[in-house]
């Protein structure tokens, strides 16, 4: 009986849980915001009004299911527009998509070191972005001086908050590893696999334009692949054509 009782408790506590992070009130769309998303994300603005209307809902349905806070800096409008942009541009091509390893994200003014120190005086300010683990488990923090830059420069193939929302996709199979199994068929596991060593190598051998970070384990090269995608689609089509299509079908887009 006692089982039976423990049991029921649990189950009152995770649908509690659910209701609340998935049933808060979503707020409507403010309409200016359109001006600002296309004059700040070129994904949005690229999209046509249809698709333009459900980007809107899918940031709102975000921004109700986390929460924005910050440290020695205000947040603004466009902190929010960019955050939940950064969200929703990898899943957008799915019909439904929550981020349930998230809670919060934490903005930061600037970079910061491993110590989570931004001050002038910090040393080794060289992280953008994290996704938090430990006592930092389901929060992202996040610079935003990063978080603008990546919008704001659109060749550089760096977009820091869209390298840690596809971290999040990532660790939805309880592991940030590099292969994303939620979005890929297992068929699709050793050719990925391969092409992940093959671009790894030449970029560690100075003969790929892939940042040099996604050199450094296979995580990190899905996340840094994915902001190239997203930023220069037509430049990756053109120099890694294997890779391109391996992504836009992780991502179920052509872009």
């Amino acid at each position: 009986m006692l089982y039976i009782i423990i049991f029921i408790a649990l189950l009152i506590f995770v649908i509690y849980v659910f209701f609340n992070k998935y049933s808060k009130r979503v707020e409507q769309f403010p309409e200016h915001w359109h001006t600002v998303l296309l004059k700040e994300v070129a994904f949005y603005k690229r999209l046509n009004t249809n698709e333009q209307k459900r980007f809107q809902n899918r940031m709102m349905q975000f921004l109700s299911e986390v929460y924005i806070d910050s440290v020695d800096v205000e947040i603004t409008e466009l902190d929010k527009i960019l955050i939940a942009s950064s969200a929703v541009i990898p899943v957008f091509s799915f019909k439904e998509w929550h981020y349930p390893t998230v809670s919060g994200i934490l903005l930061y003014p600037d970079n910061f070191n491993e110590d989570f120190e931004f001050s002038d005086k910090s040393k080794s300010k060289r992280i953008a972005g994290v996704v938090g683990t430990g006592r930092l488990e389901g929060k992202m923090i996040l610079s935003k001086k990063a978080l603008y830059h990546g919008f704001k420069n659109s060749n550089d193939k760096r977009n820091t908050a869209i390298h840690e929302f596809v971290h999040l996709i990532d660790k939805m199979d309880d592991k940030i590893d590099g292969i994303p199994e939620i979005l890929m068929q297992n068929a699709y596991t050793i050719p990925w696999l391969k092409l992940v060593h093959d671009e790894m190598e030449a970029i560690n051998n100075n003969k790929s334009d892939i940042r040099a970070y996604g050199g450094t384990k296979q995580a990190e090269f899905f996340a840094v692949a994915s902001e190239y995608f997203f930023e220069t689609p037509k430049l990756m089509k053109r120099k890694h054509p294997e890779l391109y299509k391996m992504m836009a079908d992780c991502f179920r887009i052509k872009i």
